[in-house]
């Protein structure tokens, strides 16, 4: 992997981590677009830990008020009668399924779901299903009205993304509008769930980054940091805009993006520019 490589693709994870678009299917994207060879999972996985560090930062207050007032729960009654210690399980009982399904299917993850194909048809499908949920969902419940049953939900929809494409944002907004949430609490609540799943992701594929054998681009040690540490920088902007974005906007904009962006991969496919 060459430096300017290792710079586009990092501002790439950065741009597209937390809007509902997929990082993963991105950064497959433009790999293979550009640089004739594929990023490979473990560099997209390593290069989240920086966005979700950005996540930690941005919300850090909220977290440390979160998991004090889970740790408080085990021993008052008070503390457990309150929103942030349901708040706190309901992040934890929805980065499960990620967990399980990620361990499960690793190998797949790494090799035959990377596929260009997979990738453009779920932009296109879960773009469709996205606008729906816009379309159909109720909006009406705002972060008191978080149940047990939305952590849940959207831990599934967040599993999904371990196809690229799908995009990890995309599938627990989708899935949080569907189930009557507003946007605002639908995004809010995505970035929390992401923090336990994608740093356990990211850490877990360190030693993977470097393996000469493995596929796709190869980075040294150095590359590795700076692609993490501009990532995160950039995702940091990228979340107090959609923050602001979604209280006023609707999400068609990326919506019509997705679609549009999936079916410009069938046609490079179909024209042979771009290699599944």
């Amino acid at each position: 992997m060459s430096w300017l490589q290792a710079v586009v693709l990092a501002v790439v994870q950065g741009l597209t981590e937390f809007l509902p678009i997929s990082s993963s299917g991105h950064l497959r994207i433009v790999s293979e677009l550009f640089f004739g060879d594929d990023a490979g999972a473990s560099f997209t996985a390593v290069t989240q830990i920086g966005t979700e560090l950005a996540v930690v930062l941005y919300f850090i207050k909220d977290i440390v008020r979160l998991v004090a007032v889970w740790l408080r729960g085990f021993v008052d009654a008070e503390a457990r009668r309150t929103l942030d210690y349901r708040l706190a399980w309901y992040v934890i009982v929805g980065s499960i399924p990620i967990g399980v399904l990620g361990v499960l299917f690793q190998d797949a993850i790494r090799s035959s779901l990377r596929s260009l194909w997979i990738t453009g048809a779920m932009l296109i499908v879960f773009g469709v299903l996205m606008g729906l949920a816009e379309r159909f969902g109720a909006q009406r419940r705002g972060h008191d009205g978080l149940r047990l049953s939305d952590g849940v939900a959207m831990g599934f929809a967040q599993s999904l993304a371990l196809v690229p494409g799908v995009s990890r944002s995309g599938g627990t907004i989708t899935a949080g509008l569907a189930l009557g949430l507003d946007r605002p609490t639908a995004v809010r609540f995505s970035f929390l769930l992401a923090i336990p799943a994608v740093l356990a992701a990211g850490v877990s594929e360190v030693p993977h980054v470097f393996e000469s054998h493995g596929a796709g681009l190869q980075p040294s040690g150095a590359q590795m940091v700076v692609a993490t540490v501009l990532a995160g920088a950039v995702g940091y902007a990228v979340i107090a805009w959609l923050l602001r974005f979604v209280q006023r906007h609707s999400v068609y904009v990326f919506v019509w993006y997705r679609i549009v962006l999936g079916l410009l991969v069938f046609a490079l496919l179909g024209a042979g520019l771009l290699q599944p």
